[in-house]
């Protein structure tokens, strides 16, 4: 275990010594968050502290495909621009370090502080031991996340279970008192435990089986949300991945019981692309900030074959969360987070009160931008963009009026051969009512990720692509019928790296 520690601190000084010379291979995003060299997956314990956001992710030290589980680290002022940091937790004696949370510890009430004035920051993680046990274990930093050590007694909670994951863990302010949600996923269930000091836990409640149930409940985070355009109000939102996907459910909660006003004939989903999962949201934002979230950027069903190297895997764009009642469904609403428009470097075109019919190349040649595009669709029409086109190839970003369904495809895009599922898993699609006839989408295109916000983030979709060097066209369509662009705005965003 000596050397593999030792492997791994070599290997963190020779990834930052580099940093530079990597962020430039094919297919590499260019302002998505990636680690620099080798796996990564879950998004772990985002948390802001003193000016800083946490991004803590499932990863592999030692190879590009999932194994040896492991915290990795970085940290931003802005969540855009990344400074990547040592190992955080290893993988150590047979136990792999899984998803989880992290809580800055004002109070002390884990009596981790060493010195009058020191804040813990509190790492809940599940401890992994392959094909035996799952278990709820701490670490602690004492130094802004910069350093971190296991609590010797470790784990805080086990039930004897092969498959219990995924703690959270937030201060639930009304009663005093830490509140950590963590799945039973063959159960189908997220369990709900309460605690004064992260140390000692009690049982308090659990949900589900509910909605979507055809894949094992992984990584719930429960969190409160401000209804939009009604200040002062809000309702709480549990957040969870079904394999390979993700839903939610909105409600209210007392401290131990998640109450659901989700219609529990209905599975909405808070990305209805194929490439989202395992989001959680920020813990120890400044009072009155609305929660951001982070999804992993992959799919389960073809993850370590994507075609990339010497990285594998990516973080979505972080997403600030309302929600909005809508026809009496409540719908959560994702946006960009505002600092994302200080990437835009150059407008590359614009299109103002247009007919388009057929289709309409752009004078551009981009795959790293932002676009912006309202239309008034006809009648029958389908209408939307074209992105990495060239020699055949285009990933369709449309619409379809008649059917009011909003849709994603990629099954003309290059380089799909690398997976058996890949192929068959590209085109997804869902209902989407139009706004005064309007349809609005918020595109951001960065090399291999394609991330749709459409009527202000009413539905938001993710999908990978892998396009050839020559796929740089961008295309404007509207089938059966003409239809009408009322606005269009493209920017040529810049790298974070």
């Amino acid at each position: 275990m000596r050397i593999r520690i030792l492997s791994v601190c070599i290997f963190f000084s020779l990834t930052l010594a580099a940093q530079n010379s990597f962020y430039k291979e094919k297919f590499r995003p260019q302002f998505h968050f990636t680690p620099a060299i080798h796996w990564a997956n879950d998004p772990n314990g985002l948390v802001y502290y003193d000016g800083e956001y946490h991004l803590f992710y499932q990863f592999n030290p030692f190879g590009n495909v999932w194994g040896h589980m492991s915290w990795g680290h970085a940290v931003s002022k802005d969540l855009l621009h990344w400074q990547h940091l040592p190992l955080a937790i290893p993988e150590e004696n047979g136990v792999m370090i899984f998803s989880g949370g992290c809580a800055v510890d004002k109070n002390n009430s884990s009596g981790f502080a060493e010195k009058p004035g020191q804040v813990p920051m509190v790492a809940i993680y599940t401890g992994h031991i392959e094909g035996a046990n799952q278990s709820q274990h701490l670490a602690y930093s004492l130094d802004n996340g910069r350093t971190w050590k296991k609590y010797n007694k470790n784990p805080v909670l086990d039930l004897g279970l092969k498959d219990f994951r995924d703690p959270q863990v937030f201060w639930y302010e009304l009663q005093k008192k830490w509140v950590m949600t963590v799945a039973v996923p063959l159960e189908k269930k997220v369990r709900f435990y309460n605690s004064s000091n992260l140390k000692e836990w009690k049982l308090v409640n659990s949900f589900g089986p509910a909605g979507d149930t055809t894949g094992i409940w992984e990584c719930p985070d429960l969190f409160e949300v401000p209804v939009k355009d009604e200040p002062g109000k809000t309702k709480w939102v549990l957040m969870l991945s079904p394999a390979p996907y993700m839903q939610y459910f909105v409600g209210d909660f007392d401290g131990a019981v998640f109450k659901s006003e989700t219609i529990s004939a209905k599975i909405y989903r808070p990305d209805y692309g194929p490439d989202y999962y395992a989001a959680i949201v920020y813990k120890n934002l400044p009072s009155g900030s609305s929660p951001i979230s982070i999804g992993w950027v992959n799919n389960w069903n073809y993850a370590n074959d994507i075609p990339t190297t010497p990285w594998k895997s990516a973080m979505s764009l972080p997403r600030k969360l309302s929600i909005k009642k809508i026809n009496n469904e409540w719908l959560l609403i994702q946006e960009p987070v505002d600092a994302v428009r200080t990437l835009r470097s150059s407008l590359l075109a614009q299109v103002k009160n247009s007919i388009i019919e057929k289709s309409n190349s752009l004078p551009v040649k981009t795959q790293q931008c932002e676009m912006e595009i309202s239309f008034e669709p006809a009648k029958e029409a389908i209408c939307g963009v074209r992105l990495a086109t060239g020699n055949g190839h285009e990933v369709e970003i449309g619409y379809n009026n008649l059917s009011k369904t909003m849709y994603i495809d990629r099954s003309k895009t290059a380089n799909r051969s690398f997976n058996k599922f890949f192929d068959s898993l590209s085109r997804y699609e869902t209902n989407l009512l139009l706004k005064n006839n309007q349809l609005r989408l918020h595109i951001y295109f960065d090399k291999s990720i394609i991330e749709v916000f459409a009527n202000d983030g009413e539905v938001v979709m993710t999908l990978q692509l892998f396009p050839d060097d020559a796929d740089t066209s961008v295309e404007i369509f509207s089938d059966k019928g003409r239809s009408r662009i009322k606005d269009m705005k493209l920017w040529k965003l810049e790298s974070v790296w």
